[in-house]
């Protein structure tokens, strides 16, 4: 049971600053945090491979330590199981389960079936035939009423929708110059300095009140609190970790830095232009009620971002980014709404994230924009403290 709520409340912080991939189970798998600088800071030491850092790596060999947890988050959600369908609770690095074998000998499977027919390039995961499915699905389903009377062509397909047609509509730049005038100007935007929100976070059934600190440039807390404690999730611009009550801190790496600081940037509508080396319309789709352009912005040695512009309004109505692990990418979805108008700027009071284990809402009451917000709110606490509120 303990195990159990523990992932629940690394989950809950995680989402909170939609920044984190779940890292509850890095200590079972006998490693431990070291060599986790700040992003950018030159190192003493290589960072260390998944076999340095972690006990009983066999196929994964090589692959940087941090992304291990985020590539068993991605087998998690393409199988749609726990850690305990492979991995011996508490000893992690057993080879107890057959389980585990044959997911060693899947992922093998997976690297030559790439390497033999895509060069090495990686189009087939885990997810290509599970689907969220333990089992994969091996015999084609008879056709639905729905499917029938898609060839009758009474309607389109839904799945359609997901593979969004080329545009000959405006493009990726005109859209966001768009958004920029829909949130109240390029001006209005770099003028806020500081943002502060209050409000409450809901997922599965429950609500807990959370505040959330902003401060130009890309700095961002989250405190919300629970009746365990508060629990932290914190990005300074060069660094962000976690502080569950009662649990050591717990540092971000790689992907989890990169979602931190677009959450964290307070001007991000304008700085999105220069984000990205190259932007391209995937035609419309619904988000929600209403119909969005679909944009999807390439970067320079990162994932892409997908953003969804509201047809009428201009607004970012969604925005998709991918956190890159071994064996795939991960998705985080996240759906703005209720826009209101604050001190002649735009902001979303209301967004709903969801990744393929999950989804919270938050929903802001209050908003305060140019006020002061501490620097000290920003530095790191010690790597073995513990929350004790």
């Amino acid at each position: 049971m303990r195990t159990r709520r523990f992932r629940l409340e690394s989950f809950v912080a995680v989402l909170i600053a939609c920044t984190v991939w779940i890292s509850s189970g890095k200590a079972q798998f006998g490693g431990t945090q070291q060599g986790a600088g700040p992003q950018g800071a030159a190192s003493t030491q290589a960072p260390k491979t998944a076999e340095q850092e972690f006990k009983s790596i066999q196929v994964l060999k090589g692959i940087p330590a941090d992304q291990l947890i985020p590539t068993m988050q991605f087998v998690s959600a393409s199988l749609g199981v726990e850690c305990e369908f492979c991995h011996v609770e508490k000893a992690f690095e057993k080879d107890d389960k057959k389980t585990k074998q044959t997911a060693r000998k899947m992922i093998e499977m997976m690297f030559a079936i790439n390497k033999d027919n895509f060069e090495g390039h990686r189009e087939v995961t885990c997810n290509s035939c599970h689907r969220g499915k333990s089992d994969p699905v091996a015999i084609p389903a008879p056709m639905t009423a729905e499917e029938e009377q898609i060839i009758e062509g009474d309607h389109q397909p839904s799945a359609a929708k997901e593979e969004p047609k080329e545009s000959t509509g405006p493009t990726g730049d005109q859209l966001i110059d768009k958004y920029v005038q829909a949130l109240g100007g390029a001006t209005a935007i770099g003028n806020v300095t500081t943002r502060v929100m209050k409000g409450k976070i809901e997922f599965g059934g429950k609500s807990f009140p959370i505040d959330i600190y902003c401060k130009h440039p890309q700095q961002r807390i989250s405190y919300t609190h629970n009746p365990e404690g508060e629990s932290v999730t914190a990005f300074n611009g060069h660094e962000g970790w976690m502080h569950n009550a009662g649990m050591p801190l717990r540092e971000m790496h790689t992907n989890d830095l990169d979602g931190a600081s677009i959450d964290a940037d307070l001007h991000l509508a304008t700085d999105l232009r220069q984000m990205f080396t190259r932007t391209q319309v995937r035609g419309t789709e619904k988000v929600g009620d209403h119909e969005a352009y679909v944009v999807v912005g390439s970067r320079e040695g990162k994932t892409p971002i997908r953003l969804c512009f509201d047809k009428d309004s201009g607004l970012l109505v969604r925005l998709v980014r991918y956190g890159d692990t071994a064996l795939g990418w991960m998705p985080a979805q996240i759906d703005y709404a209720d826009y209101r108008d604050v001190n002649g700027l735009k902001v979303p009071y209301r967004w709903t994230l969801a990744r393929p284990g999950g989804r919270f809402t938050i929903q802001v009451n209050e908003v305060t924009q140019n006020v002061p917000v501490d620097d000290a709110k920003f530095v790191k606490p010690p790597l073995n403290s513990s929350s004790k509120e």
